[in-house]
């Protein structure tokens, strides 16, 4: 089998594997989202934590589309390692 043949075939376990790590992953930050909206509401200012800790699924559910769509090679996680932000993501 050459490289990107395998690689085809790996997207199916990245997807079963990311693909259900992101979907509970979502909820949570949906979670942190109402969280930081009703914070910003009352205390007029909002929780830069809980809004870094949604930039990251957000850079991880990116690079988990460009992988699927075979836009990059680059795994996402848990099969990386975990890229932070989308400003210091790497192509």
């Amino acid at each position: 089998m050459k490289k990107e043949q395998k690689e085809a075939w790996m997207r199916i376990v990245v997807l079963i594997v990311s693909g259900i790590v992101l979907g509970v992953w979502r909820y949570f930050v949906i979670v942190l989202g109402i969280i930081n909206f009703f914070y910003a509401i009352f205390k007029a200012k909002r929780m830069k934590n809980l809004a870094e800790m949604s930039e990251i699924w957000n850079t991880q559910w990116y690079v988990f589309q460009r992988y699927m769509i075979f836009e990059s090679n680059f795994r996402p996680f848990p099969f990386t390692k975990l890229q932070k932000n989308m400003s210091k993501f790497q192509r």
